[in-house]
């Protein structure tokens, strides 16, 4: 369909107003802002959403230049961090403070301040995407340039790209009483079904946690994913007291990121769960989300100025493959290895060793990590003396618990 025959124009289309989405309008707005952005989405805000909550450090870093690293305030930072598996376990500070805010209440305020920017706003459910000459959503949204923020479950991606196998995690997610134990902290408990599989509790700072538990998925020839009570059982176990304290709860799928990220040539680009960016180590994936999202608006809103949409997929693949591409790599080789429970244990076992190991292990899971010269030493030296004590002399040493 030619951009005449449409029924309204814009520079910028984009289709999900999630994070990614919000961000999305949020790097193009702060690029030029002249630009005619619309923001589409099928839910009226505020509303929720099935996540941990959490919310990095790196995703304030990447939200302060466009203006929004407010949107965490009033909720109180998390320093301590538990990682166990079993009776192997350690706990300790962080380099950098955490939050935890509801998607409820995150992506409302990441909608204000992207409308607040200029974005317009509006309540539609996308069906469809032309990709003949000049994009068009739905049959009469035209735009130079089209990005798709509309989730795991993306049209967008799968007008894009098609129809294609990925790795996947299920999880349950709901919110408990917070106990002692929970309060103040980030808790990260392995199970031992199919691995990478954890339960979490997340103190929000209010008197409730986010709690849940989320594990691979099996293949195709494997069996089907499991059931809602399985997953509630296993957090029950690892987190007792989460499920049947719990309620609100929310199922979701998550597209797990490998070592390559494809992002075609053309005006139409992916960012966040819709691109398959998600860690796959710890399912996180609001820092992606966000940092694909403003990378993904300056890059539409260069190419609508220059009056070249066409150029704007190869420049993005090449600003996300820049940003993330080492990150991706390392991330993927972890989780390979993490999917073995002897190497889950040696890595938390470093951690209680080195402050460095434990510092890299956060980066891996939460921001653009990797797995440095030392990390691996500490994953060898592990796996080579596993029960070698913790030194007590190293007073940045986090403190161990249990094993």
């Amino acid at each position: 369909m030619s951009r005449g025959s449409a029924t309204e124009h814009w520079d910028l289309v984009v289709v999900g107003a999630g994070p990614a989405g919000s961000a999305t309008a949020l790097g193009a707005l702060a690029e030029d802002p002249g630009l005619r952005v619309l923001l589409l989405d099928r839910s009226e805000f505020p509303r929720d959403k099935s996540c941990g909550d959490g919310i990095a450090p790196h995703v304030l870093d990447a939200l302060a230049p466009v203006g929004a690293a407010d949107v965490v305030d009033g909720w109180a930072p998390l320093r301590d961090l538990e990682l166990a598996h079993g009776d192997v376990s350690v706990a300790g500070p962080m380099r950098r403070e955490v939050h935890v805010v509801p998607r409820q209440v995150l992506d409302a305020r990441l909608v204000e301040r992207a409308v607040s920017a200029g974005a317009v706003l509006r309540t539609h459910r996308a069906t469809s995407l032309s990709r003949t000459g000049t994009p068009v959503v739905s049959g009469e949204l035209s735009a130079d340039v089209v990005v798709g923020a509309d989730g795991a479950h993306s049209f967008v991606r799968t007008a894009l790209l098609g129809k294609r196998r990925e790795p996947r995690a299920i999880a349950i997610r709901g919110y408990a009483p917070t106990t002692p134990e929970m309060a103040g902290r980030q808790v990260i408990r392995y199970g031992n079904r199919r691995q990478p599989s954890y339960a979490w509790a997340f103190d929000r700072g209010d008197g409730l946690a986010n709690v849940g538990y989320g594990e691979l998925l099996p293949g195709e020839r494997h069996g089907g994913a499991p059931s809602r009570r399985l997953l509630l059982d296993q957090l029950e176990e690892l987190v007792p007291g989460a499920a049947s304290t719990g309620d609100d709860w929310r199922g979701h799928h998550l597209p797990l990121s490998t070592w390559r990220w494809d992002q075609p040539d053309g005006p139409v680009l992916l960012v966040g769960d819709a691109a398959g960016l998600v860690n796959p180590m710890t399912g996180e994936g609001i820092y992606y989300a966000v940092a694909t999202g403003i990378a993904a608006g300056r890059t539409a809103a260069r190419a609508v100025r220059a009056g070249r949409p066409a150029e704007a997929g190869a420049r993005h693949r090449h600003t996300v493959r820049a940003l993330l591409g080492t990150h991706l790599r390392h991330t993927w080789a972890a989780s390979r290895l993490a999917q073995s429970p002897r190497i889950v244990d040696a890595g938390i076992r470093a951690a209680t060793r080195d402050r460095h190991a434990f510092d890299a292990l956060v980066e891996l899971g939460l921001g653009d990590g990797r797995i440095d010269a030392r990390l691996a030493g500490g994953l060898l030296r592990s796996l080579a003396r596993p029960d070698r004590p913790a030194r007590p002399d190293l007073p940045s040493t986090p403190t161990p618990r249990g094993g």
